[in-house]
């Protein structure tokens, strides 16, 4: 069993896939193309850098207009948040009430997130963001930091990521990954558990699915 969660954050504690991959396929409409939603999901699932690029080559449209959609969707979040993902906010509570803790290792900026997890009313214990000076994953160093800041085994921790380099890194890191995955858009990776839902991870924590 599992006690605490190193949570990734967009896409897999705050559902931000939807709104991403609609803000993708309206620049490729907007140059009079058509893209299925399912096929922009399927890259942004992997990268969101990648994506645009590959969405750019395909239909030949400059990368920076991707870029753009991109950053002026964070910019409404900073006012209108993206849901939090399906049973995020119990499973959050529950596991702090079973003594463990969650944290988060996110690439997005260190206020921003603040911003967004209180926003949604989710709490949790310690962040680590690329913002506070360390590399992107897959580098496992956030992962490695967050064990050692809190004195922990890493045996007794599982992270929770959405793309392959979140699995990459933890386990790096000598933590078991799970990664939350769309079945409408699957991803190769080497995760040692894979759930469509955030409750599936209840028995890896010994916790009761209450269907909150």
């Amino acid at each position: 069993m599992y006690r605490n969660l190193v949570w990734d954050l967009g896409g897999t504690l705050v559902d931000t896939y939807p709104a991403l991959d609609a803000a993708f396929a309206a620049v490729v409409a907007r140059h009079g193309h058509e893209v299925a939603i399912a096929d922009v999901a399927r890259l942004t699932r992997t990268s969101t850098h990648a994506a645009l690029a590959r969405l750019a080559e395909r239909f030949g449209i400059d990368p920076a207009e991707f870029e753009r959609a991109n950053a002026d969707l964070k910019a409404r979040w900073d006012q209108t948040p993206p849901p939090a993902m399906p049973g995020a906010g119990a499973l959050l509570v529950d596991v702090r009430a079973a003594g463990g803790l969650n944290l988060v290792v996110t690439h997005r900026e260190r206020s921003s997130a603040e911003a967004l997890l209180a926003g949604l009313g989710l709490p949790v214990d310690d962040i680590i963001a690329t913002s506070d000076g360390h590399p992107r994953k897959p580098d496992p160093t956030m992962y490695r930091l967050m064990l050692a800041r809190h004195g922990l085994d890493a045996a007794a921790c599982l992270a929770v990521g959405d793309r392959p380099i979140d699995a990459t890194a933890a386990q790096a890191a000598g933590i078991d990954a799970a990664l939350l995955e769309s079945p409408e858009a699957p991803v190769e990776d080497d995760a040692r558990y894979s759930v469509a839902t955030l409750d599936e991870l209840r028995p890896l924590l010994g916790l009761a699915n209450t269907g909150r």
